[in-house]
């Protein structure tokens, strides 16, 4: 191989190395929300919706499929096969062409992705109210830390203050409405979120380029066929046989 092929191979197995830890890591990630004893709580609330059971699904599958896609480009360039690299650049385009389109569908979503988060919120805000339930709780609990709030209230919210942060009084006097900081979230990370999406489809669209450019090298190798040196002595020279006089 030549000094291009030899660093698209060694790309395309670092590549692969990551891209395996990424979808074992939605994988698990995945498994932890549908059966964690702290997340259990969003599938044991009745909502008439399946938008979460969808989500985690998708986050499996995404997951499978990724390390599916890093097994075979990790054999392709190992083994120099042309036809594993052929079927890892074909699912490698389908994620890629995936990628952007759900970066493109969240930056243009956002507003009702927030708008959804926060009816689904409330819900549980007024759910937890009336039942008191533990699932729902736990649920809460996980808005108000991963959002850094407190309930509908913000700092005068006192129906569920147990599930708000331990933090010091006077930074209770801060907190915000989780609807309003949901809300700004979305709303300001919405560029964020689109860069990252479409940052990672051009990684993958390195790699892609890379894998192939080494396919079209192992098929000219293939092609052309190996020169030989071949040693042959030197012939020997025959004499005429002598005249009879």
């Amino acid at each position: 191989m030549d000094g291009c092929a030899q660093l698209c191979k060694c790309f395309l197995i670092l590549f692969n190395i990551l891209f395996a830890l990424v979808g074992f890591g939605l994988v698990a990630l995945g498994m932890w929300l549908r059966f964690g004893a702290e997340t259990r709580g969003f599938f044991d609330i009745d909502l008439n919706t399946t938008q979460f059971n969808i989500g985690v699904m998708v986050l499996v599958v995404t997951g499978v499929l990724m390390l599916l896609v890093a097994i075979i480009g990790d054999c392709g360039a190992c083994n120099h096969s042309k036809s594993a690299l052929g079927v890892f650049a074909g699912l490698l385009s389908v994620l890629i062409i995936i990628e952007v389109a759900a970066g493109v569908m969240a930056f243009m979503w956002s507003g009702r992705v927030s708008e959804e988060l926060v009816n689904f919120y409330t819900t549980i805000y007024a759910q937890y109210v009336n039942t008191r339930n533990p699932s729902q709780e736990v649920t809460l609990k996980l808005f108000h830390n991963a959002f850094d709030c407190c309930g509908v209230g913000g700092p005068i919210e006192v129906f569920v203050r147990d599930t708000c942060p331990d933090v010091s009084f006077f930074k209770q006097l801060t907190y915000s409405s989780c609807p309003g900081v949901i809300k700004s979230v979305f709303e300001s990370h919405a560029p964020m979120v689109l860069g990252g999406f479409l940052g990672t489809a051009g990684i993958m669209t390195l790699a892609l380029v890379c894998g192939s450019v080494l396919r079209r090298h192992l098929s000219q190798s293939h092609a052309s066929p190996p020169a030989y040196v071949l040693l042959t002595s030197s012939p020997s020279v025959l004499l005429p046989p002598p005249q009879q006089i």
